[in-house]
């Protein structure tokens, strides 16, 4: 290697060191300046800038804590953030949080003192929703409608706008200005993005449900309706998981309606009405006061209508599917104070007893402790109206062609049955037809027009009631078939001017107890016998006679 080319190497080396020396010289001075541009660049003195601009944009006073700016992640930080309620509701925060993190352009912030906010960031907000009575919400005037003049057409006054809006780890609260009664939704965490009042916007929000359970809430909405925010349009897919229907506080538990319930649909809304549709699903489903969960799950298709201004809605379909057995609802409701006041119709046409019979319980129908509903087909159609606390169910159901199993109606009937000539000695019960009109309320089960024809015995007829507790009083009349039972229940009715043998139900759904009605017996008897001499037709007192020695010699069960 000659002299040149080692001093043309040694040149490049120098060369190479100068521009390393300059380019670390530069850096460190451009770290320097990261870390103490804070200190010359008093954010703070933005704040009545931003809290201005923010109540302005929300129609609500906002505050803000100290500022601070963080160069390396291009943001602003804001302690102690809140924003005030409707004054018509509260007095407390709408919103609160501990810490906001604003999204900003450095180059205008540096150069110019602009402060334009990219996004924003709110870590563990408290967030209040409060209903009146009127229906309207707290968070209905949020967008300045109500700080400014009152807009005609319904659209926002300004035009302020965020790309990006997160929520992280909220804690969301529902309540109502006439009730202590408050649903928390914990984990809430929603993300808006390209946000305008005066243009559509994506949105997400998932959050835990009271309780257990989850949502998640996806779509697109806006522009937000400056007059009343709650009537902004959207469009929006649903997913529920596991949501216990106690834990809302729309449906009071000393009706009995609970159960777990998800759901997975859409929900969309033009801002006057909305529209709900999809498939729900339920879990462990009670109906009734003193129900029993249902074992199995009870699927619902359903397309419900909402007038939100009204509060009133609409159930187009309602497809109730129990295994293969399927039954339709459809009605309205309507908000009203603490609940809903429904009026609908449930129509269910020959459904497979053996789907529907593990369901009985939790529609507060229980059957003689250890039997079982075998085969046939149950239909109805019942009316469902009245607040949902209070609900009154009432119309007409039918058993056909099933069988009662485990339980041997004619040793129940005890002496009753000894009248149809043979003995029923089957542990089972097989029921041809059973109808009977329902009426279920708050304060029992009254069941009119029972008429039961059993073919082993023969058609029982008559009508009762059902405490809320389970106790049963029922008055019937057994017209027997069989023997003498032709001839003694004409004379045992004679009295009543009815025929058949008359006696009652007691005890309790789970164990009842049939009582023979010896004094509607006897009196029938004594009608008949007196009728029978005044005819001159003696020979008939014989076998009545005898029929009411075997119905008295009888052992009650």
């Amino acid at each position: 290697m000659d002299l040149e080319q080692i001093k043309r190497l040694a040149k490049e080396a120098w060369t190479t060191k100068r521009y390393v020396r300059i380019g670390t010289i530069a850096l460190a001075v451009l770290v320097l300046v990261v870390i103490l541009l804070p200190l010359f660049i008093n954010v703070n003195s933005f704040r009545p800038k931003v809290e201005s601009e923010a109540s302005d944009a929300f129609g609500r006073k906002v505050t803000l804590g100290n500022l601070s700016l963080s160069v390396f992640s291009g943001s602003v930080s804001a302690d102690d953030v809140a924003i005030a309620d409707d004054p018509a509701f509260s007095k407390a925060p709408f919103l609160t949080a501990r810490k906001l993190k604003i999204g900003v352009e450095l180059i205008p912030l540096i150069f110019s003192r602009q402060l334009n906010v990219t996004e924003v960031t709110v870590e563990k907000p408290q967030i209040t929703l409060l209903k009146a009575a009127d229906g309207r919400w707290n968070f209905s005037s949020l967008g300045g409608a109500s700080a400014k003049k009152e807009p005609q057409s319904g659209e926002a006054p300004t035009n302020f706008s965020i790309a990006k809006l997160n929520l992280r780890q909220g804690r969301l609260s529902i309540g109502k200005t006439n009730s202590a009664k408050v649903a928390i939704y914990d984990n809430v965490k929603i993300t808006v993005t390209d946000f305008s009042f005066k243009s559509q916007f994506p949105f997400q929000l998932t959050a835990q449900l009271p309780e257990g359970g989850d949502v998640d809430i996806s779509g697109k909405a806006g522009p937000v309706n400056a007059v009343d925010a709650s009537r902004t349009p959207f469009e929006a897919a649903v997913k529920v998981n596991d949501m216990k229907l106690g834990s809302l506080g729309v449906i009071d538990p000393a009706s009995g309606i609970a159960g777990v319930v998800s759901f997975d649909g859409t929900l969309n809304s033009n801002g006057s009405r909305a529209t709900a549709a999809g498939v729900m699903t339920g879990k462990q489903m009670k109906f009734a006061r003193n129900a029993s969960p249902a074992p199995m799950t009870i699927t619902v298709k359903h397309a419900v209508d909402f007038d939100l201004a009204s509060e009133t809605g609409t159930i187009r379909q309602g497809d109730i599917a129990i295994g293969s057995a399927l039954a339709h609802l459809t009605g309205t409701f309507q908000g009203q104070g603490e609940t809903e006041v429904v009026h609908l119709k449930l129509i269910a046409p020959n459904m497979p007893v053996d789907e529907v019979e593990s369901a009985l319980p939790a529609a507060g129908v229980v059957l003689p402790s250890g039997s079982k509903l075998n085969g046939g087909t149950l239909s109805a159609d019942l009316a469902i109206a009245g607040a949902l606390d209070k609900l009154v169910i009432s119309g007409p159901v039918r058993l056909s062609n099933s069988q009662l199993a485990n339980f041997n109606l004619g040793a129940k009937l005890g002496a009753l049955s000894a009248f149809t000539g043979r003995a029923v000695s089957s542990p089972n019960t097989s029921i041809q037809n059973a109808s009977l009109e329902a009426r279920v309320a708050p304060e029992g089960m009254r069941l009119n027009d029972i008429n039961v024809n059993v073919p082993a015995i023969g058609v029982i007829t008559g009508a009762g009631t059902v405490s809320p507790a389970g106790a049963l009083a029922f008055k019937m009349v057994a017209n027997l078939q069989g023997g003498i039972a032709g001839g003694l229940t004409k004379v045992a009715g004679v009295g009543a001017g009815q025929s058949g043998i008359p006696f009652a139900i007691e005890g309790t759904t789970a164990n009842p107890q049939f009582i023979p009605d010896v004094g509607g017996v006897a009196v029938g008897l004594a009608k008949g016998e007196l009728g029978n001499l005044t005819k001159g037709q003696i020979p008939g007192a014989s076998s009545a006679a005898k029929g009411l020695g075997s119905l008295f010699g009888g052992k009650k069960k």
